[in-house]
């Protein structure tokens, strides 16, 4: 991680209110290639807000976002991915019944002409992204074809996970990524995080469990009521550090 390179997203002065609620209030971060920042705070801190309003969830009431130095506004999730800022949330939103390529292309289906004419499902492109991206995780399953409902969490999380790659997401927002997992489960996530990071990517990585979060993240920061409670290098804090931060003490 570099501390000279310029940041690939930048949120400054970001505030989100809901009528008379500040759900977010003046909130700034910046991201850089190869760097993991984690979010802490307890539900209500402002964690959901900040990532739907980078996200093209939400419009921010007031603020600015930066990408690669460049002001940005979205209207939608879909124009968020577009400029490759990428939310995997708990529920993946995967199709259970459609396999790797399939849903890493879902929504945006290949073509090609059969007979010169006929418009068909370019399957060979869906397989060949799908062995590629999976590769390029260091992932390994023994049939690619499979329909992603046969896999278990983790798997699950890498086909997520290989979609935004495959789209060249260059932010990549984490929502508990682990917090449905087993322990080894837990581990495989963190190492494709790790390969996300030495790719060159962003990540946003939000975590109720402390133990990933010091894993995998070079920063932290700790939301409360909706403001910065505090910033911290992992390298610099402990576990007791953060969650008084968290509670305020």
């Amino acid at each position: 991680m570099n501390d000279v390179a310029q940041p690939i997203l930048e949120v400054s002065k970001l505030s989100k209110h809901f009528g008379a609620v500040q759900a977010l209030n003046d909130f700034s971060m910046a991201i850089r290639p190869g760097e993991v920042v984690a979010l802490a705070g307890d539900n209500g801190a402002g964690k959901t807000t900040l990532i739907k309003a980078i996200s093209g969830v939400y419009p921010p009431t007031s603020g600015e976002i930066r990408l690669k130095g460049a002001p940005v506004s979205f209207s939608t999730p879909q124009e968020a991915r577009d400029q490759g800022i990428e939310t995997i949330y708990q529920d993946l939103a995967l199709a259970d019944n459609l396999s790797i390529g399939a849903n890493i292309f879902l929504g945006r289906e290949p073509m090609t002409r059969k007979f010169g004419f006929l418009p068909v499902l370019d399957r060979k492109k869906m397989a060949d992204a799908a062995r590629d991206t999976m590769a390029l995780l260091d992932f390994h399953v023994s049939r690619l074809d499979a329909p992603v409902s046969n896999f278990s969490g983790g798997q699950r999380q890498a086909v997520a996970i290989g979609r935004a790659v495959y789209w060249d997401a260059q932010i990549l927002i984490m929502d508990e990524p682990t917090a449905a997992l087993g322990v080894p489960e837990q581990r495989k996530v963190i190492s494709l995080i790790h390969q996300l990071k030495a790719q060159g990517r962003g990540v946003i990585f939000i975590s109720h469990n402390l133990q990933d979060i010091f894993a995998v993240s070079d920063r932290i920061i700790v939301l409360r009521r909706g403001v910065t409670a505090g910033e911290r290098k992992i390298s610099e804090t402990t576990h007791d550090e953060v969650v008084k931060l968290m509670v305020g003490g």
